[in-house]
């Protein structure tokens, strides 16, 4: 469902540019329902460890191997580094995911979901930052987490970050609470909710990275699923998430940083 359909109940802004289109379905939906269901956690793990490894790199991958994703802003300005936790557990035979919204008095991405996660502190590497983090804002205790994997590394406009995914395991369900200074609501779906008919949209988006530069393609990914609209850089990892787990390919439209940008009719 396109993101100025969803009648929201939080001030999360989607900005979409005035440029824009949409792209084709995603891929599972040439999927029979019953192979988008019962996703158990041994198996998404094993496929997962088979796309991107076991090991979770040391220090986020610099700019030119990081995928870029649009997420706000038109400025182009990396800072820092930071590190976000992909949390699965598994229940009832599926497999889920842990989530956050943001609060709604931050500075940036207000109301926005994301993946438990932050910047990166002075030689600190991504597994220990992104296990703090989780700790810090939905008290998940990081002895609970088996890290497993990773997802791709990615580049954010809006948050000027590089960004490094750790994929951790969970034996069980954990008891979690919003940290109220960030978080407005911790939650999870399966991702099997995610796959489902009419829970994804895919966009393109065209803009402009600084001035006097041009235009360029950017794929956007959007979930609407637990009463949120989940996009940016968290619908794009969840994309790497879902697509590795069914052991299907990470579609691209070719449109990426650097590319000058298509007019809409071609």
């Amino acid at each position: 469902m396109p993101p100025d359909r969803v009648s929201a109940t939080y001030p999360q802004v989607i900005p979409r540019p005035e440029h824009w289109e949409e792209a084709p379905p995603p891929p599972w939906t040439s999927l029979e329902a019953s192979k988008r269901q019962g996703l158990r956690l041994d198996d998404v793990i094993a496929n997962l460890q088979a796309r991107h490894g076991s090991a979770v790199p040391s220090e986020v991958t610099p700019l030119d191997d990081a995928e870029e994703v649009a997420d706000g802003d038109d400025e182009l300005g990396f800072v820092r580094s930071s590190a976000v936790l992909v949390a699965l557990f598994e229940e009832s035979g599926e497999t889920r995911v842990i989530l956050t919204r943001r609060a709604n008095h931050l500075r940036t991405h207000r109301g926005q979901v994301s993946f438990p996660g932050g910047g990166i502190d002075a030689g600190e590497q991504p597994v220990d930052a992104a296990l703090r983090e989780a700790d810090e804002e939905v008290g998940l205790d990081p002895s609970l987490v088996e890290v497993a994997s990773s997802l791709a590394p990615i580049a954010t406009f809006a948050a000027g970050a590089w960004i490094q995914p750790v994929v951790g395991i969970l034996a069980r369900r954990p008891s979690l609470e919003a940290a109220p200074s960030e978080v407005d609501r911790v939650f999870d779906v399966a991702l099997a909710d995610l796959l489902v008919d009419g829970a994804a949209h895919r966009e393109l988006w065209y803009r402009s990275p600084g001035p006097g530069q041009p235009e360029v393609g950017f794929e956007l990914w959007f979930f609407e699923v637990a009463g949120e609209m989940v996009w940016g850089a968290t619908g794009h990892l969840l994309v790497d998430l879902v697509t590795a787990a069914l052991e299907l390919e990470m579609p691209s439209l070719g449109h990426r940083g650097g590319r000058e940008k298509r007019t809409a009719t071609e």
